[in-house]
């Protein structure tokens, strides 16, 4: 069965009733195609090479995309970057982390790993405990329906721009 975009939002954000699930499909399907020509849907290839868990586990590994080695999640959805996002705090709430989910943990993400990139945490404003690499926020994107997936790259939307990371947790700016 093939999920839409409209049913992703709408499943991930129940507490809105209808009306603001709509709302919210809306500015996602809106935001779409927003500010870039470019994203791309490259698969992943390859089994993870290097892999990181935190102890509620949270997995981070890098997989190989048509950008390159890219973070992504325990389920190989993409990991990106919020651009308006300084330092470790998130500025990515409400419409935009329906459209941008945080990569969250119950508890603190361990070790570093992923060739040099720092694996931490930081406590967002909601209070759940997002995960971040070498200091950044990670999020994954409600249009990326596969594992490898990086439609996302470059993505002007909710006031900045949005990147996958490399395997060293810097962001990759080739093929948007």
């Amino acid at each position: 069965m093939t999920t839409t975009l409209k049913e992703t939002i709408v499943k991930r954000v129940p507490t809105l009733g209808l009306g603001g699930a709509a709302l919210a499909a809306a500015v996602a399907i809106a935001g779409c195609g927003g500010g870039s020509s470019g994203s791309g849907s490259g698969s992943a290839s390859a089994t993870p090479a290097s892999a990181t868990t935190g102890p509620a586990g949270v997995k981070v590994v890098t997989r190989h995309t048509k950008l390159g080695n890219v973070l992504v999640d325990g389920r190989g959805r993409t990991l990106y970057l919020f651009e308006k996002d300084k330092g470790t705090a998130s500025t990515c709430y409400g419409a935009c982390a329906s459209v941008w989910p945080p990569l969250t943990t119950g508890a603190k993400a361990k070790a570093p790993g992923l060739h040099g990139a720092r694996l931490g945490t930081t406590r967002r404003k909601d209070g759940k405990t997002e995960v971040t690499v070498a200091g950044h926020p990670l999020y994954t994107y409600a249009g990326d329906q596969r594992a490898g997936d990086v439609k996302g790259q470059g993505l002007d939307q909710f006031g900045a721009e949005w990147y996958v990371l490399g395997a060293n947790g810097h962001k990759i700016e080739d093929g948007s």
